[in-house]
């Protein structure tokens, strides 16, 4: 869509909310509520796996890409594996962050497990990022039970827009690095470093924004209409992306892939994210001793276990990984920071009014398991 065209419809859009056509358009986001439990292929799976399984999915990953799926050995027993079809090689070239969110998938599982009143024994298995199988699962039953974790698991979503700018107080602080001061590094919006990220965010930007690939594989992963949305139940909805009333109306009516790569797009995202950068109490960087498949499976559970804690204190954080997938701001990051240890996560967090509901879609377990 080019410019011309974007005005248009914006100023047409108030004449057509009253019109036939309007109500025979897509005139509300899907979100995962709107998800039907109708499973398109019959499993022998418990009641207990299934859930399991699916709690496990909620992770968060890249585009929402869900690079994971699961080889049914035996009941309650696994392969966690890794989906090649659903990596991002324009920008994570290395499955680098592939290997970060299902880390953050072994967590959900571990945590859903332990709520069920399984215990999980995990058994690393891969040894590069690109390797299918990762790590074998065997749950065994016992008689404790934590059911503190399903609702965190349920209720964790990532937050975009309208955060407050106020200090995160010591005791929420606190809380959220409880065991996991030596891996977290809070940066304070009083930060000096705080504006060399924000700056740098929004280089790192402009360079992914008009880097084709790039810009290609996010098209890639937005699902436009709701019809989209409902088939694939996996990427960036309007609703996942913040984007709601007549704005999310419009490019749910009006926009595909080719709309992305329209400068129009690409400046509009850049807007977005000096807008967000601006708005947080800080940064908080992950950071591991090194980048083996073990460190980066661990980090993606540090990342998921604060990722639970956040709600309780009505924080909402937001992955911002832009400056760790160009190569010319990740060259400089480290020193600029003063940082040595290698930078897994960067998100930008900070209190909100209200926690919103959760939107992102996963796909139904029947989709991520193979007998």
């Amino acid at each position: 869509m080019n410019r011309k065209m974007f005005l248009g419809v914006l100023a047409s859009t108030v004449v057509i909310a009253g019109s036939t056509f309007y109500l025979a358009s897509d005139t509300s986001n899907f979100t995962r509520e709107d998800i039907k439990t109708k499973k398109t292929r019959k499993l022998s799976l418990s009641a207990d796996e299934e859930e399991i399984m699916f709690l496990a999915s909620l992770a968060p990953s890249g585009h929402n890409a869900q690079p994971w799926f699961i080889k049914y050995i035996e009941p309650y027993h696994w392969i966690i594996c890794n989906d090649k079809t659903r990596w991002l090689p324009a920008v994570d070239p290395h499955q680098r962050e592939t290997i970060l969110s299902i880390g953050a998938f072994i967590q959900n599982l571990e945590f859903a497990a332990s709520s069920l009143g399984y215990k999980s024994d995990f058994t690393l298995l891969a040894t590069t990022n690109q390797d299918e199988h990762v790590m074998k699962v065997a749950l065994t039953k016992t008689d404790y039970k934590t059911k503190y974790y399903i609702q965190k698991i349920k209720q964790r979503r990532t937050v975009r827009a309208n955060y407050l700018n106020k200090p995160l107080k010591v005791e929420d602080l606190n809380y959220l690095l409880s065991g996991e001061f030596d891996v977290f590094n809070f940066i304070p919006n009083t930060d000096s470093n705080y504006q060399i990220i924000n700056e740098q965010t929004i280089e790192s930007n402009k360079l992914q924004s008009y880097r084709n690939p790039a810009e290609r594989e996010l098209a890639n992963w937005i699902r436009f209409s709701s019809s989209e949305a409902e088939k694939k139940r996996d990427g960036l909805t309007t609703a996942s992306m913040d984007i709601s009333g007549i704005p999310g109306w419009v490019v749910r009516n009006f926009y595909d892939k080719a709309s992305v790569m329209d400068n129009k797009f690409r400046e509009q995202n850049i807007s977005n994210v000096i807008k967000q950068v601006s708005q947080s109490a800080g940064w908080m960087l992950i950071t591991s001793k090194d980048n083996s498949v073990a460190s980066l499976i661990e980090t993606g559970k540090q990342m998921q276990r604060l990722f639970l804690k956040v709600h309780d204190k009505n924080i909402a954080m937001h992955p911002m990984s832009q400056i760790l997938e160009e190569p010319t701001t990740l060259a400089s990051i480290n020193q600029l920071l003063g940082i040595n240890e290698n930078i897994q996560f960067m998100l930008r967090i900070g209190y909100v009014k209200e926690y919103p509901n959760p939107v992102s879609l996963r796909r139904a377990v029947d989709k991520i398991v193979q007998i």
